[in-house]
Parts: structure tokens; sequence; C-alpha cells
């Protein structure tokens, strides 16, 4: 044991298949990066950060676990997650189409969703149940009870989590930003991209609003 973490090993090993997996957070990111740069992107990746945290406290103290106990307020989150995943995705649609059409979006219209990039990822990361589900499930997990100092406890996993996420992150914001510099003179290739991702998150928010979470 360590630090009051019961199996380190087997945490950092599932924290990082969890991270790997594809989802709306990393996805926001490197959109953000690929159209507006690497600082847009670590501004995005902050928002990630941000919202992890404070679902992690949330855990930590026992709050969040109120949504696995309350099907109607799960409900109402998991629906108002999905919807928003799908608006930004027909935002990100309705650019895709102006871009195609040779058509430069206006930055301060809607569909520009990534004009604050730190306050849409924050978002997006507390209103997706399945993360907050992940650090009900699986995060307490590895804290032993009896340890006399559980804070530090929790403190360490977030510490691992969050580093993990950075690495991962950093990485698709680089990529993000190289292969937008590759594409930048290719409108349609460009909006063609901006389409496919656009269209991953109505069908990440198709897949949060079907899905049977708890």
């Amino acid at each position: 044991m360590f630090y009051g973490v019961t199996d380190i090993t087997t945490y950092i090993l599932g924290s990082i298949f969890i991270v790997l997996l594809p989802g709306p957070n990393s996805l926001y990111v490197m959109s953000v990066a690929s159209r507006r740069g690497v600082a847009a992107g670590y501004g995005g990746a902050c928002g990630i950060f941000a919202g992890d945290t404070i679902l992690m406290l949330l855990a930590a103290s026992g709050a969040a676990s109120l949504l696995h106990t309350s099907p109607l307020l799960f409900m109402l989150l998991k629906y108002s997650g999905a919807a928003y995943l799908a608006w930004i995705g027909a935002m990100l649609l309705r650019d895709a189409f102006m871009r195609w059409r040779g058509k430069t979006p206006d930055a301060a219209s809607p569909s520009a969703d990534i004009n604050h990039p730190f306050r849409k990822a924050l978002l997006i990361s507390l209103m997706n149940p399945k993360a907050i589900l992940f650090f009900i499930s699986f995060f307490i997990q590895f804290v032993d009870p009896r340890y006399a100092h559980p804070a530090l406890s929790f403190l360490i996993l977030g510490v691992i989590v969050q580093v993990l996420s950075a690495l991962y992150l950093s990485m698709l914001i680089f990529g993000g930003a190289y292969l937008a510099q590759k594409f930048h003179r290719h409108q349609r290739i460009s909006a063609l991209s901006t389409g496919v991702v656009g269209g991953v998150f109505v069908a990440f928010a198709i897949k949060l609003a079907s899905a049977n979470l708890i």
C-alpha cells in the first residue's frame, strides 16, 4: 500500500487505458488546436483539467454518489450533456458547410464554438455522466478507508490521472496543430475534417442519450 493507495500499479494501468479511450474531451481539445493553434488547445486542456478536478473532489467527498442514487437527477444530467454535445456537433457541421462553400465563418457566430475553449471544455467535462461514473466507480476504489489521511490518497490518485491526461492531450494538441498547418491551404479538406469532427460529436450525443449508464 502506498500512502493509502491500495494498488497503484493497477490504478496507473487502468487510468492509461481510460485516458486513451476516445471521447468528447480529447476530441474537442484536438479540434480547437487544429483550428486555433497550440495555445488555444491548451486553453481547452485546462478546462478539461479543471472539470476533472471538480469531479474528483465531488467523488472524494461522496457528493457525486448522489447522482448514482437519484435516477431522475442523473437522467437530467445525461440528457443535458447529450444535448450540449449535439449542439457543438451541429455548430461544427454548420462551420464545415460554410467552409466547403468557400465562406469564412464569422468569429462571433455561435458556430465559432472554439472562441472560449476553457469554458467550453469545462462544460463538456462536467456534463459527461460517464466521467462522473468513472470517478465514482473506479477512482475511489483504490483508497484504503482505514488510512488515516485519505485526502493524501485522493491527491496522489488525482495527480496521476491528471499527468497522464496532460501527456495525452499534449500529443493531440501538437498533432492537431501540425495537421492544421498541412491542410491550411486546402479549404475543402479543412471543411471535411471539421465536418467529420462535428459528426462524431453528434454520434457521441446519440450514444450518450441512448446508453444505459446506471
